[in-house]
């Protein structure tokens, strides 16, 4: 068959603009609309296909006309193209394996300059390295995404181990630590992609933390249990005393005592919980009965009390009245009747204390009041007090002017300061002795 009765370019030549597309990620041509352009079969039925570097032989065909086994030759073409595409596409999308991927496009690549096929093999040629070129991409991208991930499951597992150092070396909160550990473990095993060496020292870290945790805590709590049984011991102690208390009369110190065993209950600390509670109740069942008792007899004198104050209001009334500017003798004896009286009715509730002692007492300052007042009246140390004052007053008042005669102001000026103090405390003297 001839170029000019197939109607194709001529040997050795590759149709303008082709390859430069495919180059660029256009989509190959598919070969069966138009078999012609890339190959032809010359008379004695040899299949040539047309590649940059010239034709190439990829068959003989026998088995019916020119046309047909360019055909057959092109629709083999169109299959491997499907195949690449499909192996572009599922890669593209993401569905596909990149290391897979290569290796196909690696081996379709190698086997196309003896592949049995008519077609834009320049095309194909290119659109598979591009598929490997972009499966290469992914491949490192994987690699560096592995990488990160590596990395990343290494720190995590790092600062879980870190955590629980810190907390094998300084958490008393045992519950809480002993829970957070089992987390990080739990944490732990759900960590991928540690390459073994590195994830056994880790490992290593994290399980001796941990049974270091385990060794403290169990200390700790062996430790516990001795104080619990020493503190069941003193408690007992501290009960045996209360109830010896618990019919004691002796009302003040026997209760001052109470608040020291409960005191002294606190400081003891926690029994074990079984016995703790028992232990508690047969405590503060003694320190019940005897403050109940106390109750009692307080309620009684609690009345005897009140009735007291009735009594002492009674006798305020009368003292109230008491006027001692008219005979202060009189208001005297008077008061100290209502005193005698008064102490002879005794105690008074706690609150009504200083409120009625207080109305006794300003009856008392009234009456002591007008006789001081009597006594100041008559005192003669007053009157002398105030004369000397003024004997002072004139002495300076003399130095002054003798100074000022002399010419020397500043001890005039200083005899007449001293001389006005002297006058101050002279008008007060006199002052007390006139208000008298």
């Amino acid at each position: 068959m001839s170029d000019e009765n197939t109607g194709t370019p001529a040997p050795h030549q590759v149709p303008h603009g082709h390859t430069p597309a495919a180059a660029h990620g256009v989509p190959v041509p598919p070969a069966e609309p138009h078999p012609a352009r890339w190959g032809r079969v010359d008379d004695e039925g040899n299949v040539y296909v047309r590649t940059a570097d010239g034709e190439r032989a990829v068959g003989v065909w026998q088995a019916g006309s020119p046309e047909e086994g360019l055909l057959h030759y092109a629709r083999r073409f169109d299959d491997l193209r499907t195949e690449v595409e499909l192996l572009g596409t599922r890669l593209s999308s993401g569905a596909g394996d990149p290391k897979h991927a290569l290796a196909t496009a690696t081996q379709l690549r190698d086997g196309l300059p003896t592949a049995a096929v008519v077609g834009d093999l320049e095309a194909l040629s290119a659109r598979i390295d591009q598929i490997v070129a972009h499966a290469e991409t992914a491949l490192a991208a994987a690699k560096q995404e592995r990488e990160e991930a590596r990395a990343a499951a290494v720190g995590r597992k790092q600062a879980l181990a870190e955590e629980a150092e810190q907390i094998a070396a300084e958490s008393v909160q045992w519950k809480a630590a002993g829970d957070r550990l089992r987390a990080i473990l739990d944490e732990w095993k759900t960590i991928k992609g540690v390459d073994r060496k590195t994830d056994d020292e880790l490992w290593k870290r994290f399980s001796k933390a941990r049974e270091a945790f385990n060794r403290r805590r169990g200390s700790h709590f062996a430790e516990l249990d001795k104080q619990r049984a020493a503190a069941k011991a003193r408690k007992e102690e501290l009960i045996a005393e209360a109830e010896a208390l618990a019919d004691s009369t002796d009302w003040g110190p026997t209760a001052a005592r109470y608040k020291e065993l409960m005191a002294e209950w606190k400081a003891a600390g926690r029994a074990p919980k079984e016995a703790d509670d028992a232990l508690w109740q047969r405590f503060r069942g003694a320190q019940d009965a005897f403050f109940s008792r106390r109750s009692a007899i307080f309620s009684e004198r609690d009345a005897e009390f009140a009735a007291n104050a009735t009594r002492k209001e009674e006798l305020l009334a009368e003292a109230e009245k008491i006027d001692p500017g008219v005979n202060l003798d009189a208001a005297k004896a008077q008061l100290r009747r209502i005193q005698e009286q008064w102490d002879e009715i005794g105690k008074v509730p706690r609150e009504r204390i200083r409120e009625l002692d207080g109305r006794l007492k300003a009856v008392q300052d009234r009456v002591r009041e007008v006789e001081d007042s009597q006594w100041r009246r008559s005192d003669p140390e007053a009157q002398a007090r105030a004369a000397q004052f003024r004997e002072r007053v004139e002495q300076f008042e003399a130095q002054a002017a003798k100074a000022r005669a002399a010419g020397d102001e500043r001890r005039a000026k200083k005899a007449e300061e001293q001389a006005a103090q002297w006058r101050e405390w002279m008008r007060a003297a006199e002052q007390a002795v006139a208000d008298r």
